[in-house]
């Protein structure tokens, strides 16, 4: 169903063949993943970037609702080169890129400012995975990271499901294991731009946002986590309550400056370890388009989209500044180096395995 497709079949408008080409002898490509209400998703090979996603708004109107560029080079030299990513082996930060497993001192590629950020500089979000077709609206992704990879230990292998459900649920499974003892943090870094991409694509101000979490982790001016978690309560972090993420993304406040923003982690509620549950909605009040992330994860990363800079993405649409919202499932940043958050640590013999699901509805 899928070997066939061609640009008069998908309502993305994207062309298979603009992202057809050879990478380090490995082929990319575009994968259509259609439901039976008519609605889609479109996903490169190349780091398992959401190129698309299109659903309808309150009056059935198609728009897509996920940041992304419409030709393999584009996708490779984008300004942000995470743009709806998978991201590993480690998502988000390590301080100084730098932690000790087993005894043994490690040192990662450090990326960003002075710390190591979403696996190095050549993380998962810029390899070619080999591809397998299940069905009209399964695509199964896999990718082997060599031992030493990115100053990593052990080979790691990775296989990441998306299905695309008659829900208008995309579901993102991901498995992994190791033949040596190693850290791992795998996530999505899906920019979520509810009201359709556009030129410019709206700012994200008036989405109304509810987080289910009571306590997040503050970071330090280098976004690394002071170590503390603390109370959402009386805070810029509090959406507990719904509310435009507008409200307080400016406030006079420590943290804010910190992130530029929100670019925090979230400490999810949750009644047993690894329980598959609520973690986020937001709202589009004018299009009535909404989104709920579910994950099994403990945490997930708010990012608030503060470092676009009006870019250009697919078909001559433009990403300004805060005109995305990013939900990362995912262990806490700095996990190898704070050993009473949720372990990061694979063995050897052990099956990683998360969960997360964004459903999409009015």
């Amino acid at each position: 169903m899928m070997s066939n497709t061609t640009e008069t079949e998908t309502i993305c408008g994207l062309k298979r063949e603009d992202f057809q080409t050879t990478i380090n002898g490995k082929k990319t490509d575009l994968f259509i993943l259609k439901n039976s209400n008519g609605n889609e998703v479109a996903i490169t090979n190349y780091g398992g970037a959401l190129v698309a996603i299109m659903v309808p708004d309150k009056n059935g109107k198609l728009a897509n609702v996920i940041q992304g560029h419409d030709n393999i080079q584009d996708v490779v030299n984008s300004p942000e080169p995470y743009l709806s990513t998978l991201i590993g082996r480690f998502g988000n930060r390590i301080a100084k890129g730098h932690f000790t497993l087993n005894g043994k001192e490690y040192f990662v590629p450090v990326n960003n400012g002075p710390n190591a950020l979403h696996g190095g500089i050549k993380g998962f979000n810029a390899r070619v995975w080999d591809p397998e077709v299940m069905n009209d609206h399964t695509l199964v992704l896999h990718y082997v990271a060599a031992y030493g990879e990115e100053g990593y230990s052990g080979e790691l292998k990775t296989t990441v499901v998306y299905t695309w459900t008659n829900d208008n649920e995309l579901v993102i499974d991901y498995l992994a294991c190791t033949n040596k003892k190693t850290v791992l943090n795998l996530t999505s870094h899906g920019f979520f731009s509810l009201s359709g991409i556009a030129n410019p694509t709206p700012t994200i101000d008036n989405l109304i946002c509810e987080i289910n979490a009571d306590y997040y982790l503050p970071i330090d001016d280098t976004s690394i986590p002071t170590g503390e978690i603390r109370f959402v309560k009386g805070t810029p972090f509090d959406f507990t309550t719904p509310k435009p993420v507008g409200q307080d993304i400016d406030a006079d406040d420590e943290q804010i400056k910190n992130g530029a923003g929100y670019d925090h982690c979230f400490v999810l509620n949750k009644k047993e370890e690894g329980e598959l549950s609520f973690a986020a909605k937001i709202t589009e009040p004018v299009s009535g388009r909404t989104m709920e992330v579910y994950t099994t994860e403990p945490g997930v990363q708010l990012y608030s989209d503060n470092w676009a800079d009006g870019y250009k993405g697919q078909n001559g649409t433009t990403f300004p500044r805060r005109s995305a919202i990013c939900f990362e499932c995912q262990h806490f940043p700095d996990s190898p180096n704070r050993p009473y958050f949720p372990s990061v640590v694979l063995k050897p013999g052990e099956q990683y395995k998360q969960k997360t699901i964004y459903r999409f509805g009015v």
